[in-house]
């Protein structure tokens, strides 16, 4: 049991996303433990596999959300029997994260708004002379690259926000179309209405379904009537605290 507390602990220490059960009733195995990683990946167990598997699946919804709660479960025991078994599952989500895709003059607010609210901030750009360290003091990483290259090997979770900010659609729509087939909690991509809808076009074109491109918040931002990069950075910060809080 010790070993399994010194693995919470390294977990929560290394901001690893995780969640751990504790059989509370039921079962001659009262205060087992199972620890749930992402993708359901357990250690421990809570005496029965059947259980093990349940567990994971609300486990997995409350390491995203944070909740802690009680979970009731009906097993059948050896004798054909119904038993109730209760479990007490608390959720540890990492810190979110914002991939900033386009290290353009709204990405440069946009970052300290994202990291004065706790956020990761990740900026990815192709173009060497935009993604600097100047230019982004204050962001935990900075990649020149592909963003759809950089994405496509990358693990993205339902903590994860993308704003595409690239003005280009031979940036943006590879870098949707990676984005559209993940978990992620926010996704949102600068243009106006027309271009949005043009833009919408050709990813269905390209073979995105009408459910995954619905995702894409676009315009991006909440209609705050921004104008100046300060004032967009703000409305899309919004509107992503907004998404990660269930309020849009």
């Amino acid at each position: 049991m010790s070993g399994l507390y010194e693995e919470l602990r390294t977990a929560l220490n290394q901001e690893q996303a995780i969640a751990i059960a504790t059989l509370l009733r039921g079962t001659d195995h009262v205060g087992a433990k199972l620890l749930i990683y992402p993708d359901a990946v357990t250690h421990g167990t809570l005496g029965d596999p059947e259980l093990d598997q349940r567990v994971s699946s609300d486990a997995e919804q409350a390491i995203w959300s944070g909740k802690a709660a009680i979970h009731s479960y009906t097993l059948e025991n050896t004798a054909m029997a119904q038993e109730q078994i209760d479990v007490f599952i608390e959720g540890f989500p990492p810190p979110p994260e914002l991939i900033i895709v386009g290290a353009g003059h709204i990405a440069i607010p946009l970052t300290t708004f994202a990291r004065a609210l706790n956020y990761r901030v990740v900026i990815i750009d192709a173009r060497s002379a935009f993604a600097t360290p100047e230019r982004f003091p204050h962001a935990n990483e900075l990649i020149v690259a592909w963003p759809d290259e950089v994405l496509q090997q990358r693990t993205l979770y339902p903590s994860t926000s993308v704003a595409v900010l690239t003005h280009d659609p031979k940036f943006d729509e590879p870098t949707l179309k990676v984005i559209l087939t993940r978990r992620v909690g926010y996704v949102g991509a600068i243009g106006s209405r027309k271009t949005s809808a043009e833009r919408a076009e050709r990813l269905l074109q390209q073979g995105l379904t009408e459910e995954q491109i619905k995702c894409i918040h676009g315009p991006i931002g909440l209609d705050i009537g921004a104008r100046t990069p300060e004032e967009i950075a703000l409305s899309i910060m919004a509107e992503i605290v907004a998404q990660r809080h269930g309020k849009i």
